[in-house]
């Protein structure tokens, strides 16, 4: 069901009263400088793409969820001060892992928040959600390893959404190594067989990362850096729509400049797949259109009052360290081919799918894309989809079919071992002196 406004304009009002330590000091009755009602300053100028008009109450909406953090993931990350962030992280894996029943002397917040999590709404069809981490498995295993860091860098484009990061000291090459290693692997992971269900590997990674931006919220609010005038919350339910989305909202905008209006079996698989993994994250019914004019119209909302913004001190400074930064586990030589591989692809395509081909503009965030590396695009991306194809027509084969998402699973598995262990935590003492109103200038 779609919350009336209002319930959602007095859901965000409510932080302030139930979690004073984290939103104390913030008005929440004033719209912070990243809001702006005027398109023509924003990230996306069109407010009608392919005839899907933003209404009112998009807009609305929007701008309300831009001052929503997550109630329940913060009211347990407020407990840093009695529990230390350890503790609450492995409390939290032992509830996911056993049950809460096997947290002796679980606090009550952190019941609430696994309880949440758990509670699958009635507008989830996990049959769905179940057939399109089936059909996801085929992209992760070949697309993914090469597309991830070009897509982790493009969160980087505006300085209001890219500060959280800044201020947890992800600005180095090993930290953001850790960070993509980090991303990639909760997206494999949440795709395995069974991995979304209570219990399941993808239902911790989930719970792990709201953990993590919660902790983000804590340790930025607390720095004395954050200025909730310019940049509202930390990790608003808005910003998270992009990670979750922007796969969904691609096929969706492409299906209708194509005059297509209704979703295949397969695509609407795929759609329920990424709203339930959303859903998880914390983000509300209100912001997951299940129809391609829905998934259109809310992320224009969400990107048509976004205020365009990049600084290089931010925004470029982790876009330089996520393309720069080595990411696999060992510096074998199978290891430092790939490395030069993906990189390479990486930067292409960033350049073409987030840059829209403006190499001036990559030049200046200090991104050449050169010929080699379009050459390695190509080829990568040719060799990529053959792979996929030979899979998809193996689904299509009962013969084949179980032998081919068996060996999927498999591919993932070892995928994931590249990947490494991850943490999904920030430290305080991690963060860096930057200067929120200086960001802004």
């Amino acid at each position: 069901m779609i919350r009336p406004i209002e319930d959602v304009r007095a859901r965000v009002a409510s932080q302030k009263t139930r979690l004073p330590g984290f939103y104390g000091q913030i008005d929440f009755d004033r719209t912070p400088e990243r809001f702006t009602e005027d398109p023509a300053f924003a990230v996306a100028r069109d407010r009608n793409p392919l005839g899907v008009s933003v209404t009112q109450d998009d807009l609305d909406r929007v701008r309300a969820y831009t001052m929503l953090g997550d109630i329940v993931a913060d009211a347990y990350a407020a407990l840093i001060p009695q529990y230390g962030f350890r503790r609450l992280i492995d409390m939290l894996t032992t509830a996911c892992d056993q049950g809460i029943e096997a947290v002796p002397g679980a606090p009550s917040e952190l019941a609430a928040f696994v309880a949440e999590m758990a509670a699958t709404s009635d507008w989830i069809d996990m049959e769905l959600v179940r057939e399109g981490q089936r059909l996801e498995r085929t992209a992760a295993a070949f697309l993914a390893p090469f597309a991830i860091r070009g897509a982790f860098v493009a969160t980087f484009l505006n300085k209001y959404s890219a500060l959280p990061m800044a201020l947890t000291g992800t600005l180095g090459a090993e930290t953001a190594a850790k960070r993509v290693n980090e991303t990639a692997a909760f997206f494999a992971t949440t795709i395995l067989p069974g991995a979304l269900e209570p219990h399941g590997e993808g239902f911790k990674a989930a719970a792990m990362v709201r953990l993590m931006h919660s902790m983000v919220r804590f340790n930025a609010l607390r720095s004395g850096r954050w200025d909730s005038a310019v940049y509202g919350v930390p990790i608003p339910q808005v910003d998270q729509m992009p990670a979750g989305l922007i796969p969904v909202f691609l096929m969706s905008f492409q299906m209708l400049r194509k005059g297509r209006r209704h979703f295949t079996a397969s695509e609407r698989a795929k759609v329920e797949l990424s709203r339930y993994r959303c859903f998880l994250l914390g983000l509300p019914q209100d912001l997951l259109a299940d129809t391609p004019e829905g998934v259109v119209r809310m992320m224009t909302a969400r990107d048509s009052t976004l205020r365009r913004g990049f600084d290089d001190e931010t925004c470029g400074a982790l876009i330089r360290a996520t393309l720069g930064a080595y990411l696999p586990p060992d510096e074998s030589a199978a290891s430092r081919l790939h490395d030069r591989i993906e990189r390479r692809f990486a930067k292409a395509f960033f350049l073409r799918h987030f840059l829209r081909g403006d190499r001036a503009r990559a030049a200046s965030m200090g991104i050449e894309v050169g010929p080699a590396d379009e050459v390695v695009f190509v080829i990568v991306a040719l060799l990529v989809t053959l792979q996929m194809k030979a899979f998809e027509l193996a689904d299509h084969v009962p013969v084949l079919k179980d032998v081919a998402d068996a060996a999927l699973v498999r591919r993932m598995r070892a995928l994931l071992k590249r990947y490494g262990h991850a943490e999904f935590t920030t430290d305080a003492a991690n963060y860096r002196p930057t200067n929120a109103r200086a960001a802004a200038a």
